[in-house]
């Protein structure tokens, strides 16, 4: 059996839905889950292509191909398809999945007949997108912001690199009022879960806390900020990592009340 790559099949759904939580059974997770398999089915009457990889015949990795006009992220390009998530499975490593898996995104460019592909990546130690993999397999740096790299491979000489979208947040008090300003997306399970956290936290106080919501999914709004995940309370920003602890965001909150009253 082997090392097989093929195209996202119903059967494969629900492994793309709960992302690198698979296998974990929580209503949180499998809520979630649920609204990513139906932003999928959209995404993909608009370009997006979902590869996936079986060991015989186990789930071993995955990769998304948006076309760079409609991703949820903060890039910005033409003729381009956008890799914002690659994953192989520690399970099966030493079987080159990633490499097996950017091998059939290069083929699906020149199949569609993009100019490029484009990866986000961190330049820095950490598990999640590593810069050095892609480089390894011939990407090229294309623009960098703090540790976060868009690197790429063209397929067309005359092609524009992709960019960054400049980040554009204003905080806009409100007297007397805890300002909320969310940004999120309905693409990554960790920031469409936080995302519910939040709702469900900012409901226990009532008019003290005002929330204001920026979804990435929608391309005009994702453009406009470039910032496809972020919490700011009071036009502070809290440091991301995981899906935010309710216990945390509820300590952030208060906090902030103390200094409002």
């Amino acid at each position: 059996m082997g090392l097989k790559i093929r195209d996202m099949t119903k059967e494969d759904e629900w492994h793309f839905g709960t992302c690198t939580h698979v296998g974990e059974k929580n209503e949180e997770i499998e809520k979630c889950a649920i609204e990513r398999i139906e932003y999928f089915k959209k995404m993909k009457k608009s370009g997006l292509k979902i590869k996936v990889a079986l060991f015989d015949d186990q789930h071993a990795g995955f990769i998304y191909l948006f076309p760079v006009e409609i991703s949820p992220w903060e890039v910005q390009g033409k003729n381009l398809f956008f890799i914002p998530c690659l994953v192989a499975h520690s399970k099966f490593s030493g079987h080159n999945i990633g490499k097996a898996l950017i091998y059939e995104a290069e083929n699906e460019v020149k199949k569609q007949n993009k100019d490029g592909l484009v990866v986000y990546a961190m330049d820095w130690d950490f598990w999640f997108m590593p810069a050095e993999y892609f480089i390894y397999l011939g990407f090229k740096i294309a623009d960098r912001k703090e540790n976060e790299l868009l690197l790429w491979k063209k397929f067309n000489k005359d092609v524009l690199p992709p960019q960054f979208i400049e980040e554009n947040y204003t905080y806009r008090k409100i007297q007397n009022r805890v300002v909320i300003d969310l940004f999120y997306n309905t693409f990554c399970q960790t920031s469409n879960i936080e995302a519910k956290r939040v709702r469900f936290v900012v409901n226990e106080y009532g008019d003290k806390v005002i929330l204001n919501e920026y979804p990435a999914d929608n391309r005009i709004i994702c453009a406009k900020h470039g910032i496809s995940r972020a919490i700011y309370i009071n036009g502070r920003p809290l440091e991301l990592k995981t899906e935010i602890d309710k216990d945390l965001l509820r300590k952030h909150i208060l906090a902030a009340i103390d200094s409002t009253d």
